[in-house]
């Protein structure tokens, strides 16, 4: 993080409402969001050593963004961070070398399907019934059930 002065905090209140709300010089107010935007700077800190809530100073840089963006005009090119998705676009014959469309083979509904769940209900002597569901990949856990029920 670069050298940056911090004469201003924590800012000063101009004013205090009757609800308790506080006002701030603008221009302290515009020096510590700037100071924020800083690279390297913690947001949280800064928000401690101005003496303001940290989401508060949060809303401030989003508003400073804003009015920048704003500023900038209409007709200007907006910065903005590379978008992570890549439309995709469908095209149809186009090109000498078009494929022929493969013809579809269907696909059996059963493939898609998961296996269905293996139930295992036991009656004890005393009443009990104990009953389990597993799939296929709980064949060592079923057998570890059924040899600790065999041991009572």
């Amino acid at each position: 993080m670069g050298q940056i002065e911090l004469d201003f905090l924590p800012l000063r209140v101009i004013n205090v409402g009757a609800n308790g709300k506080r006002s701030f010089d603008k221009g302290d107010k515009r020096r510590l969001v700037e100071a924020c935007l800083q690279p390297g700077v913690s947001v949280a800190g800064m928000a401690i050593k101005a003496g303001v809530n940290a989401n508060q100073l949060r809303r401030w840089i989003e508003q400073h963004k804003a009015e920048q963006r704003g500023a900038a005009g209409t007709m200007d090119v907006i910065e903005s961070a590379p978008t992570a998705f890549v439309p995709v676009v469908e095209v149809h014959g186009t090109g000498p070398r078009a494929e022929p469309e493969r013809p579809t083979v269907p696909v059996p509904v059963r493939a898609l399907q998961p296996p269905l769940p293996s139930r295992l209900t036991a009656r004890l002597p005393n009443g009990v019934t104990v009953e389990l569901q597993c799939g296929g990949q709980d064949v060592a856990l079923v057998k570890a059930m059924i040899e600790a029920l065999g041991a009572r």
